[in-house]
């Protein structure tokens, strides 16, 4: 069994930046492909962002290209999230997840993450 934790969200004004922090404990988290969500009030849960095992291959939907970057530290079991230029539509929980899958393929899919961890708020004021 795995425990995510994420840390890092709070309150910040448009293009203000944050980095958050997802800690996993229970089993090294190096042989799973982590992945980023966020779930704004009274949407779906989207898809953010994806890292490799090794980190060596990212992801990111449109939306977030050239702002947010995903990056792990397996020494540490732990993945990063470092959003820049937010923007006020970028408020929304945002959650870690551990991906069940190393096939790359269909990677925004939450069915595949097998673990997830319960949220940190971010909120982008205009």
């Amino acid at each position: 069994q795995v425990q995510l934790v994420e840390s890092g969200g709070g309150l910040v004004q448009a293009g203000g930046s944050l980095r958050l922090s997802c800690v996993a404990s229970g089993r090294t988290l190096s042989n799973n492909a982590m992945g980023w969500f966020r779930q704004a009030p009274g949407k779906e849960r989207e898809f953010v962002g994806r890292i490799s095992r090794r980190g060596g291959r990212t992801y990111y939907v449109d939306f977030v290209k050239g702002r947010f970057t995903v990056s792990r530290d397996n020494d540490k079991n732990t993945v990063y999230l470092q959003m820049n230029s937010l923007k006020p539509e970028d408020t929304a929980v945002y959650y870690c997840a551990a991906d069940q899958d190393s096939n790359p393929v269909n990677v925004a899919t939450t069915a595949r993450y097998e673990y997830w961890g319960q949220g940190t708020q971010v909120t982008v004021s205009s």
